[in-house]
């Protein structure tokens, strides 16, 4: 089948594409959880914070080399295909579609609503919702769960009627959520070391209430840090969208991941100076920018909270509208035919892009039931569906890493056996760690996979072929 999909994406928007990806929900998100679990141990989160980063930079540096060698429809299917295998290809582009990016896409469009309404409740304290903010009505009320629909809904209609569009939002909104990220960073350390607070924060731990992980706080930090860090993956798959897409792709890729790793660790050290690590494990970063930039200020910096969540989740959407899309374009899965269309208005696959709206309507009703309202439909039967399916492709890279190393004759030593080698051990170490933070989780997500993986190779296209 023929790729129909136009070149219109540059250098920029794929930088763009990186950092509004990664940069979004996590480092608000997921602060707060690495410092929870770290049972309040500030340089143990930063250390944490390191270990994800340098994680993820040592796959990044992998996929890189591959990128200036493969450039077809979707680069993580790509370079599955390429090294392991067309079959192997197929199963990584099925877990993608039906896993990856609608699980992630949901939760962002949570979080997106989420924070708007801890924006609105903040300036007006008295609008009314059936579940109050002081009762959680900011989390899990009825008010969230609608703007969670209409935000999925959203970020589906901006990539369906115009992707130049899309690509501008990105762009648009990576430049904006780096603002209050900044500004903590380095108003944030600045305050914290003239008042002590972070002096107070890196000597003493707060007391952490409730069940906490046990074994390791470290390795359960780290696996935390796997959702604020992923993501930069999904920008391969504009790879058949991309000018000069061979050069451009491994530069976005690069650029990107050093800048998400360098403003991340300084924000979590920023915010650090702003509140207690009591007050941030009770309250989240939000009491801290209030400490700092007064209520104000402070809201309209919740407002750019906002925006990087809703900018991540179009980054993500992008993902979800080309899953299908990039297996039908190798004439494989269900209905290649139907799947593989191409408008010739807007340039986008519509029926692979309503199959990923659904899916992700689908994963997020299950977390909503599951991690939100703690609903009997689905009993004991949870897991966190932000991680989870993050390390799985962690482990999925394994194989990719292996055989790159057998077939990457013509690549130095460093690019075929050193970063590939580090990538490897790194993918192992958050397996690990998911293993040991999550418990028996990962057992009830793995029967999901194994049943949604069975479903993908029920309906795989035998007579598929591989894009030239």
């Amino acid at each position: 089948m023929e790729n129909k999909l136009e070149k219109k994406y540059g250098l920029f928007t794929a930088i763009c594409m990186v950092v509004g990806i990664v940069i979004g929900s996590g480092v608000f998100f997921k602060a707060q959880t690495i410092l929870t679990k770290t049972d309040g141990n500030m340089p143990l989160g930063i250390l944490a914070w390191i270990i994800g980063g340098a994680i993820m930079l040592c796959c990044i540096l992998a996929f890189a080399s591959m990128a200036q060698e493969y450039a077809k429809v979707n680069g993580i299917v790509d370079y599955a295909e390429a090294t392991v295998g067309s079959s192997y290809g197929y199963y990584i582009g099925w877990f993608m579609t039906t896993i990856y990016y609608p699980t992630l896409t949901s939760v962002l469009a949570w979080l997106s609503a989420r924070y708007t309404l801890v924006f609105i409740t903040s300036v007006n304290p008295d609008f009314g919702m059936i579940i109050g903010a002081a009762d959680g009505g900011c989390v899990f009320g009825p008010e969230c769960m609608a703007l969670t629909m209409f935000y999925l809904c959203c970020a589906y209609a901006v990539n369906a009627l115009s992707p130049k569009l899309a690509g501008k939002f990105q762009t648009t909104t990576t430049v904006v959520k780096l603002i209050p990220l900044a500004l903590m960073a380095v108003v944030g350390i600045i305050y914290g070391l003239l008042n002590g607070m972070t002096a107070r924060n890196f000597t003493t731990a707060a007391n952490v209430s409730g069940d906490l992980i046990s074994g390791s706080p470290l390795l359960a930090a780290v696996c935390a840090t796997a959702f604020a860090y992923e993501g930069w993956i999904i920008a391969t798959s504009i790879n058949a969208e991309l000018k000069d897409a061979k050069k451009n792709l491994p530069k976005a890729l690069i650029i990107g991941g050093i800048v998400v790793i360098v403003v991340y660790i300084a924000y979590y050290i920023g915010v650090a100076g702003g509140a207690t690590n009591q007050e941030l494990i009770d309250s989240g970063a939000t009491v801290a920018f209030t400490n700092i930039f007064g209520n104000v200020l402070g809201n309209i910096l919740n407002l750019f909270v906002v925006i990087s969540c809703a900018g991540t989740m179009n980054g993500l959407m992008l993902g979800c509208c080309r899953g299908m899309y990039s297996l039908a374009a190798r004439g494989q899965g269900p209905r290649p035919d139907v799947f593989g269309q191409v408008d010739k208005a807007t340039n986008l696959p519509h029926n692979s892009a309503i199959i990923g709206l659904l899916l992700c309507s689908a994963w997020g009703l299950y977390f909503f039931l599951a991690n939100l309202a703690g609903s009997s439909l689905v009993g004991k039967f949870v897991f966190d569906s932000s991680e989870l399916p993050i390390i799985t492709i962690y482990a999925m890279y394994i194989p990719i890493f292996i055989k790159w190393i057998k077939i990457a004759t013509d690549q130095n030593v460093v690019k075929r056996f050193i970063i590939p080698i580090l990538a490897v051990c790194g993918s192992l170490f958050m397996v690990y760690a998911c293993i040991v933070g999550h418990k028996m989780e990962n057992v009830y997500y793995l029967i999901v996979f194994v049943v949604i993986m069975l479903i993908g190779a029920i309906v795989k296209n035998k007579k598929g072929s591989s894009i030239n």
